[in-house]
């Protein structure tokens, strides 16, 4: 971002330092949602490249772009949210993140399929689409039962490999306009799913208007995203990333929804991405299904919370210090003892973490990930090289940190052989702690 460029400079008396809270607004800096200013800094993690942006090993020395992720709080209405710097289609166009190869999210989508078909009697003369369907990680048990299914896909090197599954997938991002299209084709959804794709849209009103669009009068919608409480209480600080736009409380969806005529009637508090919620959601003119008590209990819990006040944001950021540095003596004092410490995984919330802590090889030899679509490049800024996570059992080292957090009994179950030589796993988040 260019800054300005001052002519004259005279000496000032020394003015009060500003609260940490209180930053410099860029003119055309307003919430997405409610279009008030935002000048309240919820936390600020300095520059940083898009998570998702790994770099060939061939481009090792090329230039990346690094851009602010500074987390506002809007004064008005509360959302939690980052500025948009780089387009959703530079973001999404050729991801890197492949759903299928993580056994417990396939494992989490079969039974959400299972439980969510008994519920709503969801069979062949249905209709369900999923949107960011990624690669067909979910629909494929859709469409094992008979239901005919539906993936919106922005990232054609993803949607590819649904298509190849047999799902029929539509390469776009969801809008009004996208919505209408497909409304037009009588592509309207009984059940209208959407995995970790709410935070990750800039437009929040205009994707949650094609959402509106695209469900049939007594549908419904599912959503799960990260839970912006869980994030707070567990300083899950590694979940932000220039691809997450909007960070979210059952309170700020309701909000959002509700401006678009659709009311939340249920919920569920999930332990997935370190705690999420899935909400159920259907027009506010369908009066068939009233709001339950989860969403009152749950309503009211993050209001006794502070959720609805602005001073319960502002102290965020003390605590994510705190955690750099705790996180940072350990690798210090691991270094100075001479011991090895190796990464397992290269997921996005990783590369905020090690970006953010100022952590390269000189801490980090390397980092091993499932996915071929990752191994033999380096991530982003730090540039750390990837590999396949036999170079684990080559190099024997004495650490092996677990970026993919949420995942760590997955992850402690694959690599159990670690123990043969004495290595040891360690969680960042939401404390640094090495487990026996």
């Amino acid at each position: 971002m260019a800054m300005k460029r001052t002519t004259h400079v005279r000496a000032k008396r020394k003015q009060p330092s500003k609260p940490k809270h209180s930053v410099a607004r860029r003119p055309d800096c307003a919430c997405r949602f409610c279009g008030a200013s935002l000048d309240k800094t919820f936390v600020d993690l300095g520059m940083s490249p898009l998570a998702n942006s790994y770099i060939k090993a061939s481009e090792a020395n090329r230039m990346e772009p690094f851009y602010p992720l500074h987390v506002y709080v809007c004064g008005a209405c509360l959302l939690v949210q980052l500025e948009e710097f780089t387009s959703p289609q530079s973001i999404f166009g050729d991801y890197a993140y492949f759903s299928s190869f993580s056994e417990s999210w396939l494992d989490h989508a079969r039974r959400y399929v299972e439980n969510v078909s008994e519920r709503l009697a969801i069979g062949p003369r249905h209709h369900v689409v999923e949107i960011a369907s990624n690669d067909g990680y979910l629909l494929q048990y859709f469409a094992q039962r008979g239901v005919p299914v539906l993936g919106i896909e922005p990232a054609a090197n993803v949607a590819a490999v649904a298509k190849k599954k047999g799902i029929p997938t539509v390469v776009k991002f969801l809008g009004v306009k996208t919505a209408r299209d497909l409304a037009k084709k009588k592509k309207r959804a009984d059940l209208l799913i959407g995995n970790n794709v709410l935070a990750h849209v800039p437009n929040i009103n205009d994707f949650v208007g094609g959402l509106k669009v695209l469900l049939k009068p007594k549908g419904t919608i599912t959503m799960e995203f990260p839970h912006l409480m869980k994030l707070m209480a567990e300083n899950q600080f590694d979940t932000i990333y220039h691809e997450h736009f909007s960070y979210l409380s059952l309170l700020a969806v309701e909000r959002v929804f509700g401006k678009h005529g659709l009311t939340l009637f249920d919920v569920e508090e999930l332990p997935t991405h370190g705690g999420s919620l899935r909400i159920y959601a259907r027009h506010s003119s369908d009066g068939s299904r009233p709001i339950g008590p989860r969403v009152l209990e749950l309503r009211q819990r993050e209001t006794r919370a502070g959720f609805g006040t602005l001073e319960h944001y502002l102290g965020f950021a003390a605590q994510v210090e705190k955690t750099k540095r705790k996180l940072l003596a350990f690798l210090i004092e691991a270094k100075e003892q001479g011991k090895s410490v190796v990464g397992y995984g290269a997921p996005a919330k990783g590369n905020t973490l090690l970006n953010y802590c100022g952590i390269r090889t000189d801490f980090l030899d390397y980092t091993v990930d499932r996915s071929p679509y990752k191994q033999e490049q380096l991530l982003p800024g730090v540039r750390i090289p990837i590999f396949h996570p036999d170079k684990i059992r080559e190099t024997k080292p004495d650490y092996i940190l677990i970026l993919p957090w949420n995942i760590r009994d997955e992850v402690m179950q694959q690599m159990s052989f670690v123990k043969d030589w004495g290595g040891k796993f360690v969680v960042p988040i939401p404390e640094v702690k090495v487990l026996s």
